[in-house]
């Protein structure tokens, strides 16, 4: 494990008055420590939750053009995804490589262009590609019944990287597309599928009227994406989002303009389908 070079001063991992670790600027905590404290909660002297809540404040692996959260998994249970846009492919590739070989659970790259899908899978190419979204390393699949509705079909890219994330950890979600408010007797056609759905992420531009419908129609959690899918005074997503945020449908969680990524961890954070 590498600790991250920068001004700071070498610190102590204590608690209960129990040293667990020291940490010192530009060193590696030391492998012994790590086996002391394994044992220490091998024999009882530390609790295991103790441990755990100490080994979240390990260091991140300092590749040169990115620092990769590793631990990030370990204290919030979705492991650190990888942001396309503003990367060239070569931080992708090394961004990759580094995640599938020293870090634990599903990769996903997000938002990428095909120079970048190429040269992320020039390092593994066991990645399944899904529209703009890569995915290797995916979990075991999980029960859940998840639904990921358009309101049109040109809100389908956001709900594909939805998708893909919800995959990724295990979930093979639904789909029910081109269901908006302009046509509702499309949406009442599959109310059973809405029904039986665990949760509901809706995917909405124009005014994003489908969230409230939606959320009026069901108790189980419903995350509404608003997407920059319409014309002048849709202002780019803007009016999706602010009816969203204003839904008459009281508790529905809303993510911040064609963030399909987020959606899906809202899912999974919500759903109780992440690490703990």
């Amino acid at each position: 494990m590498k600790v991250p070079s920068g001004p700071r001063n070498e610190r102590t991992v204590e608690a209960e008055g129990v040293l667990l670790l020291t940490i010192g600027k530009d060193s590696a905590v030391d492998a012994n420590e790590l086996k002391n404290l394994i044992n220490d909660v091998a024999s009882g002297k530390i609790k295991p939750d103790l441990a755990v809540r100490q080994l979240q404040n390990l260091p991140f692996a300092d590749i040169g053009n990115a620092r990769i959260d590793h631990h990030r998994a370990l204290r919030q249970g979705l492991p650190e995804a990888i942001y396309g846009p503003g990367k060239t492919p070569e931080d992708v590739s090394l961004i990759v490589d580094e995640l599938l070989t020293n870090g634990s659970g599903p990769v996903v790259l997000t938002r990428a262009n095909k120079e970048q899908i190429s040269a992320a899978l020039s390092v593994n190419s066991n990645g399944t590609v899904i529209n703009e979204t890569v995915v290797w390393r995916p979990q075991p699949a999980r029960e859940e019944n998840i639904l990921v509705a358009t309101a049109g079909t040109a809100d389908l890219p956001i709900a594909d990287e939805c998708v893909a994330v919800l995959w990724a950890h295990g979930i093979e979600a639904n789909r029910l597309v081109d269901v908006g408010v302009a046509g509702i007797h499309r949406l009442l056609a599959d109310l059973d599928t809405l029904y039986n759905a665990n949760a509901v992420v809706v995917v909405a531009g124009m005014e994003g009227a489908l969230a409230s419908v939606i959320g009026g129609l069901t108790s189980v959690p419903v995350i509404a994406v608003p997407t920059s899918v319409g014309y002048g005074a849709s202002l780019d997503g803007v009016t999706a989002l602010l009816g969203m945020l204003a839904s008459c449908a009281s508790g529905i969680t809303v993510t911040g303009i064609d963030n399909g990524f987020g959606a899906a961890c809202a899912v999974l954070r919500q759903i109780g389908a992440v690490d703990k």
